[in-house]
C-alpha cells in the first residue's frame, strides 16, 4: 500500500487525511494517507521517505521549505516559490502548488464569482499567500495589494509576481488609506495563533467579497470581521481545501476525484459542531 501524508505543525486539526480517504473509496485505490506533526519538517520528509513514503501534501509553516526539499518545481510552485504537494519521482522530489488553482476552483465554480477586475486586497506573505496570488492574477482579477506585518516580505512577493504595474506592496500601519476593496483574502496564520489583527471597516464595500484561507476555529475572528462590516459575502477554507486536494490526488493517482460529495459531508459536520456549542 502506498503511503501519503499532510506535513506541518499542528497538524492534528487537518481534514486531509478524511478527505484523501474519501477520494480514495470512490477511485477504489488503497492508500495510507495520515497526518505528521513535524517540528523538524527536513527530519520528518527523511523518515516519511524511508517508511515508504511517495507523496505528501505540506501546510503551515513549511511550504517555503518544502520548495528548498525540491529537486524539480512544477511551473505552478515555481512561480509561487512555495510547494504544497511533494511527488516522489526518479529517486527525488518533485514540487506542485495545487493551492491557487483549490481557491480559484472553489470560488468561481462552488461560489460562482466572477473575479474579473476586482480589487484585490491579500492579507500575508507566506507559503499561503504565494500558493494564490498567481491563480488570482491569472484568473483576472485587477491590481492586486499586498500587506504583511514585515514590509519586505510584501515586497519580496511582489518582485516574485513580477507585474510592477498590477501588484502593489504596502505597508500594514497604512491599510486604512488604500479604500475598499472588491476582493479581501486572509493568508495569514493569525487565526491559527487565536490572534487576529485589528482590521479598519473601511475596507469593505457594498460588493465586497472576504476569503478566508483557513477553516474551522481558525477562520472565525477574519469572517467574524468581514460579517460586521457588512460583506457580501464571507467564504471559508474548506471548499478551497477539498479542490487542491483533489488537485494533489490526480497528480499523484491520475484520477479527478468527484468533490462534492465530501465538501458537504465537511459542510455538515461544520453545521453540527457550532450546533452543539
Amino acid at each position: 500500500m502506498k503511503r501519503y501524508a499532510v506535513i506541518g505543525h499542528p497538524v492534528a486539526h487537518s481534514l486531509s487525511p478524511r478527505i484523501h480517504a474519501a477520494f480514495a473509496r470512490e477511485a477504489g485505490i488503497e492508500l495510507d494517507y495520515r497526518a505528521i506533526d513535524a517540528t523538524d519538517f527536513d527530519a520528518s520528509l527523511a523518515d516519511f521517505l524511508a517508511a515508504g513514503g511517495v507523496g505528501a501534501n505540506v501546510t503551515l509553516p513549511y511550504k517555503q521549505r518544502a520548495a528548498k526539499a525540491c529537486a524539480t518545481l512544477g511551473e505552478r510552485a515555481r512561480r509561487a516559490g512555495a510547494v504544497n504537494t511533494l511527488i516522489r519521482r526518479d529517486d527525488s522530489w518533485h514540487g506542485d502548488n495545487t493551492d491557487g488553482a483549490g481557491l480559484v476552483r472553489d470560488l468561481t465554480g462552488r461560489n460562482r464569482l466572477d473575479l474579473r477586475g476586482r480589487r484585490t486586497l491579500l492579507l500575508g506573505a507566506g507559503g499561503g499567500s504565494r500558493g494564490v496570488a498567481p491563480a488570482l492574477l491569472d484568473a483576472g482579477i485587477g491590481d492586486l495589494y499586498i500587506v504583511n506585518r514585515h514590509a519586505e516580505r510584501a515586497d519580496a512577493l511582489a518582485d516574485a509576481l513580477g507585474e510592477p504595474g498590477r501588484v502593489h506592496p504596502r505597508y500594514l500601519d497604512d491599510i486604512a488609506s488604500h479604500g475598499e476593496f472588491d476582493l479581501i483574502v486572509n493568508a495569514t496564520s493569525a487565526g491559527h495563533e487565536g490572534v487576529f489583527p485589528s482590521l479598519p471597516m473601511s475596507l469593505i464595500g457594498p460588493r465586497t467579497t472576504a476569503v478566508d484561507l483557513s477553516y474551522g476555529e481558525a477562520s472565525i475572528g477574519f469572517l467574524s470581521w468581514a460579517r460586521g462590516g457588512g460583506c457580501r459575502e464571507a467564504i471559508d477554507g474548506l471548499g478551497m481545501l477539498v479542490e487542491q486536494a483533489a488537485e494533489s490526488f490526480e497528480l499523484w493517482h491520475g484520477v479527478r476525484p468527484y468533490t462534492d460529495a465530501i465538501y458537504g459531508q465537511l459542510r455538515e459536520r461544520d453545521a453540527a459542531l457550532v450546533s452543539a456549542d
